[in-house]
């Protein structure tokens, strides 16, 4: 079976498809001087854009880790979550609150889809 890399660099790939399954890099914002809204709405632009690329959409998402500096922001994210997500077709899905790569993001998405 084939493994497709989209956007393969030296360290890691933002997509890697094996069979029909897509599996997404952990996604973060690039304007990290937006708010946990604003820097969602960018993450969920590239989740659609890499399953585009990929084959699939959003409405194939298996599952989602999402990752906050600040669980406060949990109901602020899942604004712009519960709008974007597929009706009928929500992912298994965690969120927790962790420390990330860097200080000014607030916010990273990884994502698995069927093709």
């Amino acid at each position: 079976m084939s493994i497709q890399r989209i956007n393969a660099g030296p360290r890691m790939s933002s997509a890697v498809v094996h069979g029909n399954t897509v599996y997404l890099a952990g996604l973060t914002a690039d304007d990290t001087k937006a708010d946990v809204k604003g820097q969602t709405k960018q993450i969920l632009d590239k989740i659609d854009k890499f399953l585009k690329d990929a084959g699939s959409d959003k409405s194939k998402i298996l599952s989602a880790n999402i990752w906050l500096t600040d669980i406060g922001t949990w109901s602020q994210m899942n604004e712009v979550w519960d709008a974007w997500v597929a009706p009928g077709s929500t992912p298994a899905r965690a969120t927790v609150e962790a420390k990330l790569a860097n200080p000014a993001l607030k916010v990273e998405i990884m994502v698995q889809a069927a093709k």
